[in-house]
Formats: structure tokens, sequence, C-alpha cells
């Protein structure tokens, strides 16, 4: 993954009292993630959450769903270190692990999942990346394993909020090569690669969750 400078407004966290980030972002959304996830996740098996960020998400998962052992992952250090600060005492979540989630080949080491949950990330990262993480995302799953995928996309084409075409402008002239994947893209290069959809679930403040299912063979 490619370090890129991003609007003020992009990824944004701060420390708390005890040396964990906080992503407001993460604050907000992380209830509606686990509710999507209590309905759509296997009941057990392996989870790998790509770009874990703060480490917000994976204690939250990792608690309602108690079955599942998670693995997160994060290319950041200080972000690393949030995530175990957070995971300490969930028995079912292993140390973060390095990982660039654009790299080619990850799936090597990361295979054998049965669930595999990505937030807030594509937006960030440019059209070749997403095509990397998505193909090894698909190979790393087990059969009938699922990828979670969530984030804010335009709909067939067009931005559907008014922040949205800020966030996006203000993405786009910071760096051209990212900014807001359609829909219908992120539909095409998953089906590309071999996954099926499952549903897409309109979530709180104008965002998408897509879930895919590997098929057997």
């Amino acid at each position: 993954m490619i370090k890129r400078q991003l609007p003020p407004n992009a990824s944004v966290a701060s420390e708390d009292t005890e040396g964990r980030l906080v992503a407001p972002a993460a604050s907000r959304n992380t209830q509606a993630i686990c509710d999507l996830l209590q309905l759509v996740a296997p009941p057990s098996g392996t989870a790998l959450e790509l770009a874990s960020g703060t480490g917000q998400h994976v204690a939250s998962f990792a608690r309602c769903l108690p079955d599942l052992r998670w693995q997160p992952s994060e290319i950041d250090p200080q972000r690393r270190a949030s995530i175990d600060a957070y995971t300490a005492a969930l028995p079912n979540v292993s140390t973060a692990v390095e990982l660039n989630a654009t790299a080619l080949g990850w799936h090597r080491d990361f295979g054998k999942k049965d669930l595999i949950i990505l937030i807030n990330l594509l937006h960030l990262i440019s059209r070749p990346e997403t095509e990397a993480l998505i193909a090894e995302a698909a190979r790393s799953l087990n059969v009938a394993g699922r990828f979670v995928l969530y984030g804010p996309f335009m709909r067939s084409g067009e931005l559907s909020s008014d922040g949205d075409k800020r966030f996006h402008e203000a993405l786009t002239q910071q760096d051209p090569e990212i900014g807001y994947k359609d829909d219908s893209e992120i539909l095409e290069l998953l089906r590309a690669n071999g996954l099926k959809l499952i549903q897409i679930t309109e979530m709180p403040a104008n965002n998408l969750a897509f879930v895919f299912e590997k098929p057997g063979i």
C-alpha cells in the first residue's frame, strides 16, 4: 500500500488516556456492523480483518461473535499497538500482524479463512490496489467463506449525498488515483474473482455493506 497524503478528515484517530487510538467513524459505525455480522457471518471458524485500524472494530466483533477466532491485521505499527491494547483481554483475538492488504501474494500466509472483513479502505486506495486486495481476499477464503466489504461508494456512477461529493472531491484533489469506487465496479471485480453476491445492505451514514461468498468448485 502506497503511503498517501490524505485530507484531514480521512482516517482520523486520536489517543485516549489508556494509549489506545480512537477513530470517530469507528465509534459511530461499530454497532451497525456488528448487527450485520451477526446475521451474515459464519457461526464459527477463523476470521481475518484487513486494515484493522485502531482496533475498535475487531474488539467489538470478537465480543459479539465469540465462536470465531479473529486475526486483526494492519500495516501501521502504531495502530497495531492500539489493536493489541483493545484486544489484550479477549481470548478469541490473536496479536495484530503486519499485513499490506494491497500487496500480491499475502493469501499464501493468510489463507483458509471463513470470514474476511474490510472496512472503510477502498476509497483511500487506487484501482490497481483495489484489484490486488480483492484477488488476494478471494484466494484466502475457504469454500463457503464470506467476504464482508463496508464503506462509502458511488451508486451507478453517482455520488448520492452532498457530504459524499465533498469527501470524494477532497480525496481526488489530494490524490487523483483514489476516491470513491462505484458499486457496479466492485460487483464486477468480486464476481471476476469467483465470489458470489449474497446481499448488499444499506448502512448508516450512506454507506454500503457487500456480502460475498466463495462457492464450491
